[in-house]
């Protein structure tokens, strides 16, 4: 895929409570492949965004169980979720939110022309419905004893109702064809989930709840009584930012990050949508598994929630940034520990990538030698090392292949010994290859940890090295 610019988006998150870090994960997934974007197209080319679901049931409960207003309730949410964003260094373009005043109107207008093109029409609903999901549900989407898998613990309710539906199915050939297509969806597991999903046969859903069961959302433009349906109005938010900056257009790469447990909305209703309203569709959904923490689901009735702030305090945003990029859910679910983060932080970073550093500045230093700059793309090497990685998104990958590099810098340090080479001219060409390969690391690492990446750069700028204290003090 060679198009000129690239937008990347990761699911927005619904404002019932701040996130966690198994929330936080895809973004920092999503501004690690924004950041190789912007190297690759250029900074001008790329758009990355974020933000917050806050229209439906669960924000309107949630509001309702603090004393507050919807709108004072989502508006606080959001604003703890930018936070907790933001203390990742996460180089989003736009925290879009869906009481946005410009995504209210587009969600109307791409409702107006699903409608105008035949595929609303109005119906009576009877069926069941999660709250927890903010969606339908048939019996075999619950489990044995009839709880819906991701929220066993909230009650499923039986809706009886007039809605207005979505002529999902008549896309059915559409998306088999687009799902089977070679790059749209990833991991290749996902897309054979999605083709079963297919087969088992999509129908006609509700895409408006009437406002006298839930007055928080979108007013419909063709019916005063209906707001639009949560999720039909929170996928358009992509489109909002995407029109609005010319990033939806054919020259553009189009790429969603999400969960396993959104991934059908993505990935069959979403394409749905835009070919009914004469929209193009995206390249690609990229579909991660989930984080569980020492064996159990990340919940607030389980009383293990961590936020990212919570883990940066401690360790810092980079190291935070290494450890989900590195061992993170990219391709199935994984479980996580602090220990494990612990032995991570001090095997990989403290040990490893600091004190490679600090050993290559202080002999530097001692040295008393210049090491000459080269230009800009000679780090190119290494980062086109990434290339075939990021082709398929394995981010883990890319940073494992780039750890290499930096072992092998360890043991070109080991085996050479340049603390006991006393020869001027030998030492110089060992320290001067040393030095100039910390440097395209430190470049490369610009995608992964940004703020150690710019520490190194400055650190080795010149032509003259000082060293400096360690980069990650060691955790006991």
């Amino acid at each position: 895929m060679n198009k000129k610019k690239a937008l990347i988006t990761t699911a927005i998150d619904y404002t019932n409570d701040v996130i966690h870090v198994g929330q936080a994960y895809e973004k920092i997934l999503a501004d690690c492949v924004a950041r190789y974007f912007r190297i690759k197209k250029g900074e001008e080319n790329v758009k990355f965004l974020t933000g917050t679901d806050e229209h439906g049931t669960t924000s309107e409960k949630a509001a309702k169980a603090r004393n507050l207003t919807p709108e004072e309730h989502v508006k606080d949410i959001s604003k703890k979720d930018q936070e907790q964003i933001d203390c990742l260094d996460i180089s989003y373009d736009r925290f879009i939110r869906t009481t946005d005043e410009d995504h209210v109107k587009t969600a109307s207008e791409f409702f107006q022309k699903s409608y105008d093109n035949g595929d609303v029409y109005k119906a009576s609903y009877e069926g069941l419905y999660c709250e927890g999901c903010e969606s339908y549900k048939t019996l075999t989407e619950l489990t044995e004893k009839g709880q819906c898998p991701l929220h066993p613990t909230r009650e499923i309710q039986k809706i009886v109702e007039e809605n207005y539906f979505f002529k999902w199915s008549k896309y059915v050939s559409f998306l088999k064809d687009l799902v089977s297509s070679e790059r749209f969806v990833f991991p290749e597991g996902k897309k054979k989930e999605m083709l079963s999903f297919i087969e088992e046969g999509i129908r006609d859903i509700p895409i408006t709840r009437p406002k006298y069961k839930l007055g928080w959302g979108i007013t419909t433009p063709i019916d005063s009584e209906q707001v639009i349906y949560v999720w039909f109005d929170a996928l358009i938010n992509y489109y909002t930012f995407g029109k609005q900056n010319g990033f939806w257009d054919d020259e553009t790469e189009i790429i969603h990050f999400v969960g396993k447990d959104i991934s059908r909305w993505h990935v069959l209703l979403w394409p749905a949508m835009l070919k009914s309203a004469g929209i193009r569709v995206p390249d690609t959904v990229c579909v991660h598994g989930f984080i569980t923490l020492n064996g159990e689901k990340i919940s607030k009735s389980k009383g293990n929630i961590i936020k990212p702030s919570d883990l940066v305090e401690k360790y810092g945003s980079d190291a935070v940034r290494y450890y989900f990029l590195r061992y993170g859910p990219i391709t199935e679910d994984v479980d996580i520990s602090l220990d494990h983060f612990k032995e991570v932080y001090n095997s990989d970073l403290a040990n490893g990538l600091g004190n490679t550093v600090a050993r290559i500045a202080k002999l530097a230093e001692k040295s008393g030698f210049d090491f000459s700059l080269k230009g800009d793309k000679d780090y190119l090497d290494r980062f086109n090392v990434c290339t075939e990685s990021f082709a398929s998104f394995r981010v883990d990958l890319a940073i494992q292949k780039t750890w290499e590099y930096l072992s092998l810098l360890d043991k070109h340090i080991t085996e050479n010994e340049p603390w006991s080479i006393k020869d001027p001219e030998e030492l110089k060409t060992i320290l001067t290859y040393e030095v100039e390969e910390i440097r395209k690391i430190a470049r490369v690492l610009e995608i992964f940890i940004p703020k150690t990446s710019q520490r190194i750069q400055e650190q080795f700028k010149n032509e003259k090295i000082v060293s400096q204290g360690g980069i990650f003090p060691r955790i006991l």
